[in-house]
Protein backbone atom coordinates (compact mmCIF):
# COMPACT_ATOMS: atom_id res chain seq x y z
CA UNK A 1 0.00 0.00 0.00
CA UNK A 2 1.34 3.41 -0.99
CA UNK A 3 0.88 6.78 0.63
CA UNK A 4 -0.05 7.39 4.21
CA UNK A 5 -2.49 4.67 5.29
CA UNK A 6 -5.01 4.92 8.08
CA UNK A 7 -3.93 3.35 11.38
CA UNK A 8 -6.61 1.13 12.93
CA UNK A 9 -6.65 1.74 16.64
CA UNK A 10 -9.44 -0.52 17.91
CA UNK A 11 -12.47 1.69 17.32
CA UNK A 12 -10.57 4.79 16.26
CA UNK A 13 -9.03 5.35 12.84
CA UNK A 14 -6.04 7.67 12.73
CA UNK A 15 -4.70 9.33 9.62
CA UNK A 16 -1.67 11.60 9.67
CA UNK A 17 -0.63 13.99 6.96
CA UNK A 18 2.34 16.32 7.16
CA UNK A 19 1.80 19.37 5.01
CA UNK A 20 4.21 22.17 4.30
CA UNK A 21 2.53 24.36 6.88
CA UNK A 22 1.69 21.82 9.62
CA UNK A 23 1.24 18.18 10.56
CA UNK A 24 -2.40 17.17 10.76
CA UNK A 25 -3.55 14.09 12.65
CA UNK A 26 -7.20 13.17 12.11
CA UNK A 27 -8.88 10.73 14.46
CA UNK A 28 -12.35 9.37 13.77
CA UNK A 29 -14.53 6.92 15.65
CA UNK A 30 -14.40 6.49 19.41
CA UNK A 31 -11.68 7.29 21.92
CA UNK A 32 -11.87 5.48 25.24
CA UNK A 33 -9.80 3.47 27.68
CA UNK A 34 -9.48 0.54 25.28
CA UNK A 35 -7.59 2.46 22.60
CA UNK A 36 -6.36 5.61 24.31
CA UNK A 37 -2.75 4.52 24.95
CA UNK A 38 -2.25 3.35 21.36
CA UNK A 39 -3.89 6.47 19.93
CA UNK A 40 -1.74 8.71 22.13
CA UNK A 41 1.50 6.92 21.20
CA UNK A 42 0.69 7.04 17.49
CA UNK A 43 -0.33 10.71 17.60
CA UNK A 44 2.86 11.75 19.42
CA UNK A 45 4.96 10.46 16.52
CA UNK A 46 3.74 13.31 14.33
CA UNK A 47 4.59 16.21 16.62
CA UNK A 48 7.74 17.57 15.02
CA UNK A 49 9.98 20.43 16.04
CA UNK A 50 9.54 23.52 13.84
CA UNK A 51 6.16 22.36 12.45
CA UNK A 52 2.78 23.42 13.90
CA UNK A 53 0.40 20.59 14.74
CA UNK A 54 -3.36 20.16 14.23
CA UNK A 55 -5.28 17.47 16.09
CA UNK A 56 -8.48 16.96 14.11
CA UNK A 57 -11.08 15.24 16.28
CA UNK A 58 -14.03 16.54 14.25
CA UNK A 59 -15.08 12.98 13.34
CA UNK A 60 -14.81 11.54 16.86
CA UNK A 61 -18.22 10.10 17.70
CA UNK A 62 -17.51 9.10 21.30
CA UNK A 63 -14.98 10.72 23.62
CA UNK A 64 -14.57 9.21 27.09
CA UNK A 65 -13.59 11.50 29.97
CA UNK A 66 -10.18 9.81 30.25
CA UNK A 67 -9.49 10.64 26.59
CA UNK A 68 -8.83 14.22 27.66
CA UNK A 69 -5.39 12.92 28.69
CA UNK A 70 -4.56 12.69 24.96
CA UNK A 71 -4.99 16.45 24.69
CA UNK A 72 -2.75 17.08 27.68
CA UNK A 73 -0.05 14.85 26.18
CA UNK A 74 -0.27 16.72 22.87
CA UNK A 75 -0.10 20.03 24.72
CA UNK A 76 2.97 18.92 26.73
CA UNK A 77 4.83 17.44 23.74
CA UNK A 78 4.11 20.50 21.58
CA UNK A 79 5.31 22.82 24.36
CA UNK A 80 8.50 20.77 24.76
CA UNK A 81 9.08 20.89 20.98
CA UNK A 82 8.30 24.61 20.89
CA UNK A 83 5.49 24.27 18.37
CA UNK A 84 2.04 25.80 18.22
CA UNK A 85 -0.93 23.43 18.05
CA UNK A 86 -4.64 23.62 17.52
CA UNK A 87 -7.59 21.33 18.21
CA UNK A 88 -10.54 20.77 15.89
CA UNK A 89 -13.20 19.20 18.09
CA UNK A 90 -16.44 17.31 17.49
CA UNK A 91 -19.48 17.85 19.71
CA UNK A 92 -18.62 14.90 22.00
CA UNK A 93 -15.10 16.28 22.47
CA UNK A 94 -16.40 19.80 23.13
CA UNK A 95 -18.90 18.42 25.65
CA UNK A 96 -16.25 16.42 27.53
CA UNK A 97 -13.99 19.49 27.72
CA UNK A 98 -16.87 21.71 28.83
CA UNK A 99 -17.94 19.19 31.50
CA UNK A 100 -14.41 19.19 32.91
CA UNK A 101 -13.89 22.96 32.56
CA UNK A 102 -10.92 22.54 30.23
CA UNK A 103 -9.98 24.75 27.29
CA UNK A 104 -7.40 24.33 24.56
CA UNK A 105 -6.63 26.51 21.53
CA UNK A 106 -9.12 25.38 18.94
CA UNK A 107 -10.32 26.08 15.44
CA UNK A 108 -13.60 25.34 13.72
CA UNK A 109 -11.92 23.32 10.96
CA UNK A 110 -8.53 22.18 9.71
CA UNK A 111 -8.41 24.93 7.03
CA UNK A 112 -9.14 27.52 9.74
CA UNK A 113 -6.30 26.17 11.91
CA UNK A 114 -3.92 26.19 8.95
CA UNK A 115 -4.92 29.78 8.11
CA UNK A 116 -4.22 30.77 11.72
CA UNK A 117 -0.74 29.22 11.48
CA UNK A 118 -0.12 30.95 8.14
CA UNK A 119 -1.18 34.32 9.60
CA UNK A 120 1.16 33.82 12.56
CA UNK A 121 4.00 32.94 10.20
CA UNK A 122 3.40 36.09 8.11
CA UNK A 123 3.36 38.21 11.27
CA UNK A 124 6.69 36.71 12.39
CA UNK A 125 8.23 37.33 8.98
CA UNK A 126 7.11 40.96 9.04
CA UNK A 127 8.69 41.38 12.46
CA UNK A 128 12.02 39.83 11.42
CA UNK A 129 13.30 42.81 9.35
CA UNK A 130 12.56 45.11 12.27
CA UNK A 131 14.65 42.96 14.58
CA UNK A 132 17.64 42.83 12.22
CA UNK A 133 17.84 46.57 11.47
CA UNK A 134 20.57 48.47 13.29
CA UNK A 135 20.57 52.12 14.16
Amino acid sequence: MYGNPTFDCGGADIHAHCRQLACVVRISGRLDGSNLDRATAYTRRFILAEKPFVLDLSDVSSFADEAVSLLFVVDDVCAAAGVQWSLVASRPVEQALRDQGIEFDSAGSVPEALNDFADAMVARRQLLPLLTKTA
